[in-house]
């Protein structure tokens, strides 16, 4: 118990002395009726590890919508610039997906849930004011790595707003 008391306390303490942010992506909100949250926390001026959970609320049938019901999607950012308010950036993920996919049996269109981890690389930029408001934006693709069933690619797009602590 003290052993798992100091290493919590340890990660709270480390976390605690870097920036980080915390950011909705309001375009999946308001346009595909999906919500991401995402976590970012900064390494150093230049790079930064995140994570984002996505959670799709349209309706299977709906004729424009993610892939995917949901996807936690780990990441690491490079800032090529560090110094300005607008910083472009490049993104490497993993994305651990899953939904329901169409697939073919005997003639008939059947949907299929499935499960899968996709590996990909997004650019973007990002707008940071000096009272905190964070503004990103980026698009990328990832690729499903395991699954037969599952769709091949995955989008990473998003238009981000949040705060940084």
């Amino acid at each position: 118990m003290k052993k798992a008391l100091l290493i919590f306390g340890l990660l709270v303490s480390s976390l605690s002395f870097a920036q980080q942010e915390v950011k909705l992506d309001i375009a999946d909100a308001l346009v595909i009726r999906s919500l991401e949250f995402s976590y970012e926390s900064y390494i150093s001026a230049e790079n930064s590890f995140g994570i984002s959970a996505l959670f799709n609320l349209a309706k299977q049938d709906v004729e424009f919508r993610y892939n995917e019901d949901t996807m936690i999607t780990p990441y690491f950012r490079h800032y090529f610039t560090s110094e300005a308010q607008w910083n472009f950036f490049g993104e490497g993920f993993l994305g651990i997906n899953s939904g329901k996919a169409e697939i073919e049996v005997n003639g008939n269109t059947q949907l299929q849930k499935y499960t899968d981890g996709a590996l990909g690389v997004a650019i973007g930029t990002k707008y940071i004011s000096d009272s905190g408001l964070v503004i990103d934006v980026y698009a990328g693709v990832g690729r499903n790595l395991f699954g037969t069933d599952s769709p091949i690619l995955v989008p990473r797009a998003g238009v981000n707003v949040g705060w940084r602590f």
